[in-house]
């Protein structure tokens, strides 16, 4: 997520603002992961930074990094399948923002990144935010692209959704199937709770 969010910043501001030859393409590329199977994404992600991948050959190869089937494998699967929440989120909130006042301070002589960081992002920061949450909630529940690429390795690579899926696999596991769904329900409340709340904050601070 750390490093999924000024990616995903960057992303939404090229998609709001820039106009190139093949941003259409660029768009549905970004929002894949929403409409694909997850097993297929994590299949691609395998294939891609498997050992044997082209990625995945090369990181081995030159940093000794090994990224399939481990706690990093997981990570990056779970980024990847909340990436398009993030971009859609900051992509609206962005295009909400006021061109005026950019325009203003483009005739002040202020510079690109200057207005980026001091009007835009500021501007657009409630959409940024609440995107950033609901993704951190949503990769909670990551299971398909996870187990394919990541697989189910207790203490490992296993989330909260593969120890739901391997309690239900083990007799009389119902009930620590259950202890963990509860802890689901509360985290993803809990994570559509703070976006409401952070959304309304940062609406009132900018008098909205």
């Amino acid at each position: 997520m750390g490093f999924g969010l000024p990616l995903a910043v960057l992303t939404a501001w090229v998609l709001v603002r820039c106009r190139f030859p093949g941003r259409a393409l660029l768009n549905a590329f970004v929002h894949l992961p929403l409409v694909l199977p997850p097993v297929v994404v994590g299949w691609l992600l395998l294939i891609l930074f498997g050992v044997r991948g082209p990625i995945g050959s090369l990181l081995l190869s030159w940093f000794g990094i090994r990224l399939a089937f481990t706690t990093a494998a997981a990570t990056l699967a779970s980024a990847v399948m909340v990436f398009p929440i993030m971009v859609r989120s900051m992509r609206l909130a962005l295009e909400a923002a006021d061109l005026g006042l950019e325009q203003a301070a483009r005739t002040l002589g202020a510079g690109r990144l200057d207005r980026f960081f001091t009007i835009t992002l500021p501007l657009a920061s409630p959409g940024v935010l609440v995107g950033a949450i609901v993704a951190y909630a949503t990769c909670l529940g990551q299971f398909g692209a996870v187990i394919t690429f990541a697989a189910n390795i207790p203490g490992a690579t296993q989330t909260l959704p593969l120890a739901i899926y391997a309690a239900l696999q083990q007799p009389g596991g119902e009930s620590r199937a259950a202890e963990l769904s509860l802890i689901a329900v509360v985290l993803a409340l809990a994570g559509l709770l703070a976006s409401e709340w952070a959304n309304r904050r940062l609406n009132s601070m900018l008098g909205r």
